[in-house]
């Protein structure tokens, strides 16, 4: 008879299960590799940033005959630069069509640039530099001229520019967070989500659960369970973000301002719910079989509609994030923890949005740990073949 309280009960599975899995191999080394494959993305982001092409350029007008010097200013910050002469109009709808990442026009020392939405930060250095310098010989030149006035003048000099459609300064970093952020919670979910399904099979297939119902109900080591591997899981996710947030600021991929604190703070509340959502179905599809060899096939649907949500999803974040249809798919329950994080972190999730998702969400984790709790409750105990969802609904 069970003579515990129910947060005592639920207490003590959930701490069963964080001292269980934090100390094992698989964490361990699953944390390792996730690591290393994070830090070796950042890496290879710092590598290009350093010794990256900053396109191809337009030059028209008075501007074509700066092309060797673009070029030499570039090399000389570790850069390539393609330059082209534009003797049209042709020049903008270029622009505008991609063919070219920047249009550069006007005198030497008063250069004008139109780009499409972003302009390379590095490209914006060169150009300036080459102004800067094309008013430095101007005024050698003359003679006579006070140093101090020179240099000031020079170190005055920028290029106008101009962007056709603009976006925010972060925007692709933005982006790049949000792409991260949709996919390390996918991952997650999916990795424990599964890890609850099969740890159901495993102490019914050895009948460890009937010493444990001895003690709680059916209910609390549900919970129990999906709160400790869920805890697990933000210990590996918080780990992982954290070290990955420190090494790209350390290394210039992005810097931590306060968008980014606070889409890595989403991150980690959507992971809380998603988990939540997920799990305790994955838990009681898991309470329908009795082998491991069988789990696999109970929880593919699941498995499907995250797969599913996640391909769309992914590329419609990448496309248009603040698109009718994204927007509709990241309000879904199902699909809310993974695209809502990823829009708040681009920018393009409302207020209202996040607001609704939140409570739609929450709405379907209480309806879902109702269903999926007496599932799980009407086969944990019952060995031998596979049951049938609906007779398990039954009881």
């Amino acid at each position: 008879m069970n003579t515990l309280s129910p947060r005592r009960a639920v207490w003590l599975v959930m701490r069963r299960e964080l001292n269980t899995r934090l100390r094992t191999k698989a964490f361990l080394i699953g944390t390792a590799v996730m690591l290393l494959l994070l830090l070796g993305y950042v890496g290879f982001q710092a590598s290009l940033a350093s010794s990256s092409s900053l396109g191809k350029v337009g030059l028209t007008g008075q501007s074509i005959g700066l092309a060797q010097q673009l070029t030499a200013a570039a090399e000389a910050d570790g850069q390539r630069i393609q330059t082209v002469a534009v003797t049209d109009n042709s020049g903008l709808s270029k622009v505008e069509s991609g063919d070219l990442d920047a249009l550069v026009s006007g005198p030497s020392g008063q250069l004008h640039v139109d780009y499409k939405s972003d302009l390379d930060s590095g490209l914006r250095r060169v150009l300036d530099h080459v102004a800067q310098q094309e008013v430095l010989d101007g005024e050698l030149a003359k003679g006579g001229a006070i140093p101090s006035e020179v240099m000031a003048r020079v170190a005055n000099t920028h290029v106008d520019t101009k962007a056709m459609t603009p976006e925010p300064a972060d925007h692709t970093q933005r982006l790049v967070i949000g792409l991260i952020t949709s996919l390390l919670l996918y991952f997650s979910i999916l990795t424990y989500g599964m890890m609850v399904a099969q740890g159901v099979v495993e102490e019914k297939s050895s009948r460890v659960v009937e010493i444990l119902l001895s003690s709680v109900r059916p209910w609390q080591l549900l919970f129990g369970k999906v709160l400790g591997i869920g805890l697990v899981g933000l210990v590996q996710l918080a780990i992982i973000v954290s070290v990955g947030a420190v090494a790209a600021s350390i290394t210039g991929v992005f810097t931590l301002s306060g968008f980014a604190t606070g889409a890595l703070l989403w991150a980690l509340v959507w992971y809380l719910l998603g988990f939540l959502l997920y799990a305790t179905v994955y838990g009681a599809l898991g309470s329908l079989v009795s082998r491991q060899d069988d789990t696999q096939a109970v929880v593919s649907p699941l498995n499907i509609v995250l797969v599913v949500g996640f391909l769309a999803g992914f590329n419609l974040v990448v496309q248009a994030p603040n698109g009718a249809a994204t927007k509709i798919l990241s309000l879904v329950p199902l699909l809310s923890p993974i695209l809502m994080p990823a829009r708040i972190a681009t920018g393009a999730a409302a207020g209202w949005e996040i607001v609704l998702s939140l409570v739609l969400t929450v709405a379907m984790i209480a309806l879902l740990t109702f269903i999926g709790g007496k599932i799980y409750a009407n086969s944990v105990l019952r060995v031998g073949s596979r049951i049938k969802l609906k007779e398990a609904l039954r009881g």
